[in-house]
């Protein structure tokens, strides 16, 4: 299909004609792509790092509420992704579903550097008495919160998924290229969180909030002035199906009307397109695979339902979202830790020894930084010396399975909050040895302490958020890869609500009846280690669940037609390695 010298893969540019391989897409168009990531993180990381701080100091919530607060507004960022990639896979396309939501996501950024600005918009405190936020304050203030969810609803499971894009599948080198894409965005992404961890909170509690969050509010516009002088090298997928969607709820019900009929013994049996068909419609034929074959039902020729009967491809689509469903489950958990970064860490943070020198102190919320200080460095090691040689020794262009990818991650996870479990332990220790009762008395244990856990943190997620991106960018159905993208997001957002809800049950347990609760405000007088020691034994038993999902996975195999010939695409699905996750 490469005609003088034309993309492979049937992208086209803004106007939907067809664009030359030479001059679009590939790095040259993700240039643009990166520098907007790293603004809308220094953005997002700006808020979120140190907001659990602006409820308790400035808006003076209590600790239980503000840690709900931001595990709502978190999981809200991360779960209104699903209805920004609905609206790209069937109405308006990336490029326009993008470029509405970046507007909405600016003017949330207004609205809050605004509500922070301005005194009468925030409660004010006479002679050491400060006031609760009125209902307009409050009112304001989360408005300005969650306009900016809304906007990121549509930017964040398109720019990704877009940026992907720009790499051609039927080109070898652009695939190759594809490969270490991930790796690279998800490397803006923490460079972004850098500058905010490191350089906006510290402005936020030193200089003001209204400069904290102004700088990056300045910055997203920046950022999307660059974006759209790069409209002329983009390339855009074409959409090949008015609602992708639709098969979700289709072969199900197909399947249940045929549920009284016999599935044929061999799958050639089954309904399916010409390749022809395919040819001309440039369409990918996703192959049969022997799991969930109870759908198998909606591809019987001979049915009972009046709807003509359902492709192979199309069953197969459904049954790539079940799988990805199941994996999706169980990464759950692993974001509830990943919740505790923003927001327990950081108030655990507040009651150590933050001194550095004779005079300045750390913000708690700066330890963040070490989180994305070891993402930084571990990416290019991993990209450039873990691949290569684990690519020798597997035959996997990737170096290891997606699945073996996030597991690794889990466990390096797992050991993070054990890590954290153990440093909690010894801060009660010291709260015990020096008598100390009061919520703002300062426990005689460096902040640094807490290092560790941060730093395996940021290692775990250069394995499991980056794969976990990857893997359901790449296992989505075709025309459905910004709605698959949400998996991720969603499991994020799933997992920073799972937080809230557990914060707030285990702090009504606890507490009840004049209980000492485990997450109280007073942090000295609290018991916080057995809340991390009750999410080191969920985090392994799910990693049991994880190991039982990747087991009965299996990857999705295409055949992309096309006059001259075929190409196969990910081949090896059904093998077992030793670890149990398929190869």
């Amino acid at each position: 299909m490469e005609t003088k010298g034309y993309t492979q893969d049937g992208t086209v540019d803004l106007r939907g004609r067809p664009v030359l391989a030479s001059k679009t897409g590939k790095w040259r168009a993700c240039a643009f792509l990166v520098g907007y990531e790293a603004f809308e993180r220094m953005a997002f990381y700006g808020i979120a790092s140190n907001l659990v701080n602006y409820l308790t100091t400035q808006v003076h919530e209590d600790t239980v509420s503000s840690v709900r607060n931001v595990n709502n507004w978190s999981g809200s960022v991360w779960i209104t992704p699903i209805i920004g990639a609905y609206i790209a896979d069937t109405y308006l396309g990336r490029f326009w579903t993008f470029t509405v939501s970046s507007l909405i996501y600016v003017v949330g950024m207004i609205l809050l550097t605004t509500t922070v600005s301005m005194k009468s918009l925030r409660p004010t405190c006479t002679d050491g008495i400060c006031n609760k936020a009125s209902t307009l304050q409050i009112v304001f203030f989360y408005t300005s919160l969650y306009t900016i969810a809304i906007g990121a609803g549509g930017t964040k499971p398109n720019i990704s998924t877009f940026g992907a894009d720009q790499f051609d599948d039927f080109n070898p080198q652009e695939k190759e290229h594809k490969v270490s894409f991930f790796n690279w965005w998800m490397f803006s992404s923490f460079l972004g969180a850098l500058v905010a961890t490191l350089a906006l909170v510290y402005i936020q509690e030193n200089l003001g909030w209204g400069l904290g969050y102004g700088i990056p509010t300045v910055g997203l516009l920046f950022s999307l002035f660059v974006f759209y002088l790069g409209t002329p090298s983009y390339r855009h997928k074409v959409k090949k199906t008015k609602s992708p969607a639709r098969d979700l709820i289709q072969v199900p019900i197909i399947a249940f009307w045929n549920r009284k009929l016999r599935v044929p013994n061999h799958p050639s049996q089954l309904h399916e397109h010409e390749p022809q068909q395919y040819i001309n419609s440039g369409k990918r034929q996703v192959h049969y695979t022997p799991i969930f074959r109870f759908l198998d039902k909606a591809a019987v020729k001979d049915g009972n339902s009046s709807k003509p009967p359902c492709t192979v491809t199309q069953v197969e689509g459904t049954k790539l979202v079940l799988g990805m469903l199941l994996i999706w489950l169980v990464t759950l958990i692993p974001s509830t830790i990943w919740a505790q970064i923003n927001t327990l860490f950081v108030k655990q943070g507040t009651t150590m020894d933050r001194s550095l020198g004779s005079s300045f102190q750390i913000p708690a919320a700066s330890l963040g930084s070490f989180v994305t200080f070891s993402m930084l460095l571990s990416v290019p090691m991993y990209d450039r010396y873990f691949v290569p040689f684990m690519r020798r020794k597997t035959g996997n262009p990737r170096g290891i399975t997606l699945l073996q990818r996030l597991g690794i991650g889990f466990v390096i996870q797992i050991a993070a909050i054990a890590i954290a479990y153990a440093v909690e332990v010894r801060r009660m220790h010291a709260i015990r040895m020096h008598h100390i009762m009061g919520p703002k008395e300062t426990v005689p244990m460096s902040i640094f302490c807490l290092l560790p856990q941060y730093v395996l943190l940021g290692i775990a997620d250069v394995f499991n958020a980056i794969g976990l991106l990857e893997f359901f960018y790449d296992q989505s159905p075709e025309d459905m890869q910004s709605l698959g993208t949400t998996f991720f997001t969603s499991g994020i957002g799933v997992g920073n609500f799972l937080n809230s809800f557990l914060v707030t049950v285990v702090d009504k347990i606890t507490g009840r009846g004049n209980g000492k609760s485990w997450i109280g405000d007073n942090l000295n007088d609290s018991h916080l280690d057995y809340y991390y020691g009750f999410l080191l034994v969920i985090s392994t038993l799910n990693l049991g669940a994880f190991l039982w999902a990747s087991s009965k996975y299996v990857y999705k195999r295409e055949t992309i037609e096309f006059n001259e010939g075929c190409i196969e695409l990910e081949s090896k699905a059904l093998e077992i390695s030793p670890l149990g996750l398929q190869v």
